[in-house]
């Protein structure tokens, strides 16, 4: 059912390709990325001008640290990152991660603190990518095999289940989680999109259990109760290419919306890029800092 209130523009940066939207909540601040644009910017929530910084590598995903810095999956791997320099730190040798045909790409925190973050190849390969789990000790573990695009990732409030998308299969998936141990069980289809509803992309949980999933090429984020693959809302965004989501602000009662630019032949859309804020009537999860209890 669509939603008569309306997204409004919160920055007006045209990213190449922007991502990964978090609040973080120590620096009370929100945080996405320009993938192509190699940048990460820095918002406060009041309007002002968002803070640019740049990066020497393509950029998957950040997070929160316990410490008050960020995680980082970047092209050849997980680096800290100092969110005032941008001085980075390599952190994790992801086994099997080969960085001249791969990057590194979506990632989240669980509700314990492992970072999960996947890959996706340079060069359209499918199903040789995988998704990792990092531990507070810098351990990198791959979980999941035979990935394309590894994209969102989403628990439920109480931890028992991860939502999990690769983008190409155009579904979404859904684990059992074993939270004490950080382990997954087998994988099965939650949600089935049809091609009118573009590519499943980033993804959130709310605070009643349901999924917003930002559909790239359809214009859209989609509300859904993943368990019976039910949809409930839909809210329309004015760029054709949405990626991810996130709820954000001291209260968590805002939906954060990020956009990329489309191929050159595509029709020009002059919002591409931005990110858009959108008033939803309920509220996000407590933001995971990465690094344990």
């Amino acid at each position: 059912m669509a939603r008569p209130a309306k997204v409004e523009i919160f920055q007006r940066i045209p990213a190449k390709l922007g991502e990964g939207p978090c609040w973080h909540p120590q620096r009370r601040t929100l945080w996405w990325i320009d993938i192509d644009g190699k940048k990460y910017f820095e918002a406060k929530l009041d309007g002002t001008p968002a803070r640019a910084m740049a990066s020497e590598q393509a950029i998957g995903a950040v997070a929160p640290t316990r410490a008050g810095g960020l995680i980082a999956a970047l092209h050849r791997g997980i680096f800290l990152v100092d969110p005032d320099t941008g001085a980075t730190s390599p952190f994790a040798e992801a086994p099997r991660h080969d960085a001249r045909n791969f990057r590194f790409n979506d990632g989240k925190v669980d509700p314990r603190g492992r970072f999960w973050a996947g890959t996706t190849s340079l060069d359209d390969r499918r199903g040789e990518s995988r998704l990792y789990r990092i531990t507070a000790e810098g351990v990198a573990t791959a979980m999941h095999e035979g990935v394309s695009i590894s994209n969102g990732l989403a628990w439920t409030p109480d931890g028992g289940t991860l939502y999990y998308i690769d983008s190409p299969t155009r579904t979404v998936q859904e684990f059992s989680y074993d939270l004490e141990h950080g382990t997954i069980g087998a994988p099965r289809v939650a949600i089935a999109l049809g091609e009118a509803d573009g590519w499943p992309d980033g993804c959130c949980m709310d605070a009643e259990g349901f999924l917003w999933v930002a559909h790239w090429g359809a214009a859209k984020v989609t509300r859904w109760d993943a368990r019976a693959g039910r949809l409930l809302e839909t809210v329309s965004v004015p760029v054709r290419n949405v990626t991810s989501c996130a709820f954000a602000g001291p209260k968590l009662d805002q939906l954060f919306i990020t956009t990329a630019q489309d191929s050159p032949q595509s029709p020009p859309e002059p919002e591409a890029g931005y990110v858009f804020r959108f008033e939803p009537a309920t509220t996000g999860l407590p933001v995971a800092a990465f690094g344990g209890e």
